[in-house]
């Protein structure tokens, strides 16, 4: 880089503290979501002339991410730090790279083999970052830390490794291990962890209220793991954590961000805020006010802040009247810029995405933790039969079109498809079919609940008391079929998968109906890896 951290003016040290969200697209008439996405022209101008230090993008396929990461870097006057939540791999945000299972997969694999749940736990952080790489993206903020023990929790859910932190420990060092293969940052997160809610930090601000010998004995050891292992960066969550701050959530607290994660963990890196447009900090004040006690309590990079303009100005008052110590600024920017040196060397060789070695581990994870009971089903009349797939969110499941495997192989088995929001589901108990049920559900930001509530546990009740399913394939939460198995009859034929994606499809319904026939194969094997 030509500029070094001593080089920059005070209003540019701090504008190098702030992250704003992007389009992955190329145009303004695909941004997606225009309350958070700024057009090209405001874009350009907030990076040409503010010196913003970096974006974090949504949207647009693998290869097109990599013109526009050519079009940022081009704008910046200093390189870009260019983020992305690629928790499972790019294909998980970017169609086109490799798309892992969830975490808590490699979780399931390691109570069974924890030798193979670590190896795959580190080929998925190296996949990851050389795929990153390849498109642009050089900050990963990933690996997911926190210690899902509360099954309730709408948001982490799935993502995380596991329910212990032994476990959680292990698999996400190993990601960062893994990762550590190429330049890349990587972020764990979200500190001081985020498992054990029942409220989605996207929408409310959480509590914890466990004393400080629970917090070190269950929600530190994996963030810890994470220093030791050399994570680049860690994410504050929007959390109330009153044993720690009776007063302030995680994210504005100098006794957690300096008091337990700089000093008491030693943590010399990136810190990083969650996205403060989430409704777990901006019901606590005003976006100026946010912004300015963000940096107060220690963190190096804002990510998202309403309006990048307005935090830069914010933190450039506190600074001039007093409230924030200009040598500070200065260390944040300081990190920032070592940060960038890692990750923007030129000299590095672009990788490639979505290798057919990727797509194996994949599909070895995908099959290592597949759970099933009583196959193959044998349907007495397929063409008599429905085919019904119930998913969270119908308008953003991406993972379904006419062509995969969960539509067509039933399809071609001669199955009649229906396919229903988790919203609606009053209407499939007026068809009285024999019923092939596949269920797409897991935890998600927004959302609010982790996937089932009263209403829709009350119609899976009656439909299975109906006698009509005969066969049932769960795609993502462990809990949603822990919940069915408590009711269901215990012969019924029964696959789980942790995987949305195509391939985790193919995957399930080859074990559910022991698809070994060379029409199958012929069909479905080069598109889905058999």
């Amino acid at each position: 880089m030509s500029k070094d951290w001593h080089s920059l003016s005070l209003k540019e040290q701090i504008a190098q503290m702030i992250v704003v969200r992007a389009s992955g697209y190329l145009f303004d008439h695909q941004i997606r979501y225009p309350a958070w996405e700024a057009s090209n022209a405001q874009l350009q101008q907030w990076l040409q002339e503010l010196n913003l230090g970096g974006v974090i993008l949504l949207g647009g396929s693998s290869i097109e991410l990599q013109k526009r990461c050519g079009q940022l870097q081009s704008w910046a006057n200093i390189p870009l730090l260019i983020a992305a939540d690629i928790e499972e791999g790019i294909g998980q945000r970017f169609p086109g790279g490799t798309w892992f299972p969830p975490p808590m997969a490699l979780g399931a694999i390691y109570q069974q083999d924890s030798q193979l749940a670590l190896k795959y736990a580190a080929k998925m952080g190296r996949i990851t970052a050389q795929e990153a790489i390849a498109i642009g993206i050089n900050w990963i903020l990933a690996p997911v830390v926190d210690v899902n023990n509360n099954p309730d929790n709408p948001v982490i859910n799935i993502r995380a490794f596991g329910e212990s932190p032994q476990v959680v420990s292990a698999l996400s060092g190993a990601f960062i291990q893994g990762a550590k293969s190429y330049p890349v940052l990587t972020t764990a997160k979200h500190f001081p962890g985020h498992g054990d809610t029942a409220t989605d930090s996207h929408l409310e601000l959480p509590s914890l209220p466990h004393d400080d010998a629970r917090l070190a004995r269950i929600e530190l050891p994996p963030f810890q793991k994470a220093i030791a292992s050399g994570v680049d960066s860690v994410m504050t969550a929007h959390l109330s954590i009153p044993a720690w701050d009776r007063d302030k959530p995680a994210t504005i607290s100098t006794e957690i961000v300096r008091g337990k994660l700089r000093q008491e963990l030693g943590f010399s890196g990136l810190v990083v805020t969650d996205a403060l447009i989430m409704g777990g900090i901006t019901q606590y004040a005003s976006p100026e006010e946010i912004a300015v006690m963000a940096v107060e309590a220690g963190s190096d990079i804002l990510l998202m802040p309403d309006d990048p303009e307005v935090a830069i100005r914010s933190i450039y008052d506190a600074v001039k009247s007093g409230c924030i110590n200009r040598e500070q600024i200065e260390q944040s920017w300081e990190r920032i810029w070592q940060a960038k040196q890692k990750v923007l060397d030129e000299s590095n060789t672009i990788p490639e995405i979505s290798a057919p070695q990727s797509r194996l581990t994949v599909k070895s994870i995908l099959q290592d933790s597949l759970q099933t009971a009583n196959l193959p089903l044998i349907s007495a009349n397929k063409s008599e039969s429905r085919n019904l797939i119930i998913v969270d969110d119908i308008l953003n499941a991406g993972y379904l079109d006419i062509n995969t495997p969960a539509i067509a192989i039933p399809q071609q088995l001669g199955y009649q498809r229906q396919i229903v929001d988790s919203s609606t589901l009053d209407c499939i108990l007026l068809d009285s079919r024999p019923t092939l049920l596949q269920i797409f559900i897991r935890g998600n930001p927004f959302r609010g609940n982790a996937g089932l509530n009263s209403n829709t546990r009350q119609i899976y009740q009656q439909l299975a008391t109906k006698n009509q399913i005969e066969g049932i394939v769960i795609y993502g939460s462990p809990y949603v079929l822990s919940w069915f198995e408590d009711f269901i009859d215990n012969k019924l034929p029964l696959v789980f998968s942790y995987g949305q994606m195509e391939q985790a499809q193919a995957i399930a319904l080859k074990a559910l109906y022991n698809l070994d026939s060379e029409a199958f194969k012929s069909n479905f094997q080069q598109n889905f890896g058999f």
